[in-house]
Formats: C-alpha cells, sequence, structure tokens
C-alpha cells in the first residue's frame, strides 16, 4: 500500500482514499447484483442437466456456481459506468465538490483519482475474464463429462418424447412416484444390445412393456416384448418376456462435454493464433475469426474502462452543455459500451476493424483527458 502512496500521493489524502473506496463498493455492489438476477435467469435453463440429463443435484449446483464467473465479466462496464455516475452526481447534489474546489483542490485532480480507480478495475477485469473465468468454466464442463447418470426417474415425463441421451428415445403414458405404464423404448446407438442374441453392429432394438419401476439407473419392466431388427433390412427378432431388467448405468446425455472456445484458457488460444503449426484440437483451419474476438474481449475490451471513467468526468464541467448534460453523458458511455460490444464480434473478419478497436481505448482516453485538462484551465482562469 505504502507503494501505491508513493505513485499517488493523493491516496494519503483521507478524502480520496474515501472516494475510491466508495466507488469501489457501489461497483461491487452493481456486478454482484447484476450477476446474481442473470444467474438466476439462467439457472432455470440449467434445469435441464436434472430433468433431461438425470445429473445429481450437487452437480447443478456446483455448475450453476461456476457459470457465475462467466456472466459477471459481462456486466463489469456497465456496472463501472453506473458506480462513477452515482458517485459524481450524489456528490454534486450533495455539494460536497465545492468544498473541494474550494479548498484548492483541482478538478484534474479528482479526475486523475477516478482515472486511477478505473485502472484498478481494468486490472480486476482483465485477471478475471483472461484467466479465473476460462479456468471456472472449463470446470464446470468437465463437471459434465465426469458425472454420469444419477437416477433416470427425472428424465420420464408422460406423454412426451425424450431424446436426452445418445441413441436412446422413449416415452411412457403413466408414471406413479416410480411407477410406469405402457413404456415405449427406442434404441439405436447400441445401448441395449445385450438384450437381444444377434450382436450386430447394425441393429435397432424397440421395447414396450405394460408397466415398469425405475429404481435410480436401473428399471425393471413387466409383460412386454423387445423388438430386434437390422436398419439393413426387414430382418426382425421378436422375443417375449414376463419381467426385464435393464441397467442404465452406461447411457451418454447430449450434453456437450467437450470444452468451448469461451472455456479455453487464454495461453491456448494465444498459442493457435502465434503459432500456425499449433497441435491442438481447437486450432482448426480459419479458426482466428473465432479466436480474435474471445482474446479481444478478454484482453483488449477491459481498457475501454478508463474511457468510460473519462467520459463520466464530463459531469464535473461547470456549464452544462449538451456534453456535460448528465442524461446525454451516460447516454453517450452507454452507447460507447454498447458499440464496443457490437463491434467485438466483426474484429475475426476485418483486419483494419481488429486495429482499430486495439488502439482506440488509447486514442480516446488521450483526446478526452486533454479536453478535460483544457476545459478545466478555462475555468480556472475565469475564477
Amino acid at each position: 500500500m505504502h507503494y501505491l502512496y508513493t505513485i499517488f500521493p493523493m491516496l494519503q489524502n483521507k478524502i480520496y482514499q474515501n472516494f475510491f473506496i466508495e466507488i469501489i463498493k457501489t461497483f461491487l455492489v452493481i456486478v454482484f447484483g447484476l450477476s446474481i438476477i442473470a444467474l438466476t435467469v439462467r439457472a432455470v435453463n440449467f434445469l435441464d442437466l436434472i430433468v433431461d440429463s438425470g445429473y445429481p443435484v450437487s452437480t447443478y449446483f456446483k455448475y450453476s456456481f461456476l457459470n457465475l464467473f462467466g456472466i459477471a465479466p459481462k456486466f463489469i462496464p456497465l456496472a463501472f459506468l453506473l458506480a462513477l455516475v452515482i458517485f459524481i452526481l450524489k456528490h454534486i447534489e450533495d455539494s460536497e465538490f465545492v468544498i473541494l474546489w474550494t479548498s484548492g483542490i483541482k478538478k484534474i485532480q479528482l479526475v486523475n483519482l477516478l482515472f486511477f480507480t478505473s485502472i484498478t478495475v481494468l486490472l480486476f477485469y482483465i485477471i478475471l475474464s483472461a484467466f479465473l473465468t476460462p479456468i471456472a468454466l472449463n470446470k464446470s464442463r468437465q463437471l459434465l463429462s465426469k458425472d454420469q447418470l444419477n437416477s433416470f426417474l427425472p428424465t420420464i415425463r408422460t406423454q412426451q418424447f425424450s431424446d436426452s441421451f445418445k441413441g436412446f428415445t422413449f416415452i411412457v403414458e403413466k408414471k406413479i412416484n416410480n411407477e410406469i405404464k405402457n413404456i415405449f423404448l427406442h434404441d439405436t446407438g447400441k445401448n441395449l444390445k445385450n438384450l437381444s442374441p444377434n450382436i450386430s453392429n447394425d441393429l435397432n432394438t424397440t421395447i414396450v412393456a405394460e408397466k415398469g419401476i425405475v429404481k435410480e439407473r436401473k428399471m425393471f419392466l413387466f409383460n412386454g416384448q423387445i423388438i430386434s431388427s437390422k436398419r439393413s433390412n426387414e430382418e426382425t427378432e421378436i422375443l417375449k418376456f414376463e419381467q426385464l431388467n435393464i441397467d442404465l448405468s452406461d447411457l451418454v446425455t447430449t450434453t456437450i462435454k467437450e470444452p468451448k472456445l469461451q472455456e479455453t484458457s487464454t495461453i491456448k488460444l494465444l498459442s493457435c493464433v502465434l503459432s500456425r503449426e499449433n497441435n491442438l484440437k481447437i486450432c482448426k483451419d480459419d479458426i482466428n475469426k473465432e479466436i480474435f474476438p474471445i482474446l479481444i474481449r478478454r484482453v483488449v475490451l477491459p481498457f475501454y474502462i478508463p474511457v468510460i471513467t473519462l467520459v463520466c468526468s464530463f459531469l464535473l464541467l461547470k456549464n452544462q452543455r449538451i456534453y456535460s448534460n448528465k442524461i446525454s453523458i451516460f447516454i453517450f458511455g452507454f452507447l460507447i459500451l454498447l458499440l464496443t460490444e457490437l463491434l467485438i464480434r466483426y474484429t475475426g473478419l476485418n483486419f483494419i476493424l481488429r486495429i482499430s478497436y486495439l488502439i482506440m481505448p488509447f486514442c480516446l482516453s488521450l483526446l478526452f483527458y486533454f479536453f478535460l485538462n483544457h476545459k478545466f484551465s478555462k475555468e480556472s482562469k475565469i475564477l
């Protein structure tokens, strides 16, 4: 902390320390609040892991929690914009800034403090988006690949076909607790090949039964028949049974288990871009158009945080013109965030757009900072 004070003497002032803490607290509260709301909405969709795929409840909660790391970075720019606007407007309305100006504090010094705060948020943003988020999302994907079917019962919905498992479709007419009636099972993925004397790979197995009982990963069927047929011809075998025990432990869900690009580490993505002879699975032909937007979102997008800070600093200007009006400034800051979000998906397609996206935050920061410094200097001369 002493090192920071040496670089930024302003932080030795108790008032500046309080301002810094206030902004960070407001920012974290907004990020956490927005993230929890978004996670709550998405967690409803995650219920399919239990209902459709039969994963245990513990996997559902772990998967939902790890996805919080993927949601939070998306709200950081907006949350910081809101935190700064709230902070500045609050202190302007309470006339607290007037006390600072009359005590000899220059407005550009406050801008420097806000800029330092934005750098802190920028570093937090990069660490989260470039390192922690890919690790957490990759971990969540590993959960789905390791955990197997916990119980077949939650996946059963009456009078509705279910194809949540690869090569396995089923439907039941009624379900009362763990008892089912009028069952239809159709297997094209060799999940039930041990039920037929024919071990051919070109085999479809259909089972119909009057009733059954489901216990965890096993199904006990009564009074039915097994219909085995080859896809290449019309040869069919029918076996009747009074009781049939089926082990469903080997069923594989259709849930995606391979990590997506968004769940791949930043280092691996960089190695794909920098080394054309990389043997990683993700390094396919023309993959750069997908990798560049992801890398730019993780590493470059955070540098627009200082730009938003300087835009909000226009609120400190004395003359309330169009560029210093609080509504106009918030709309302008929001439009910057919106444009950066819209343009980022095209950075993988156009080299000029990619380079422009890289240098734009630095150009805008310099432009806005010198403009503010010039305006504050004119205000001080008038006074």
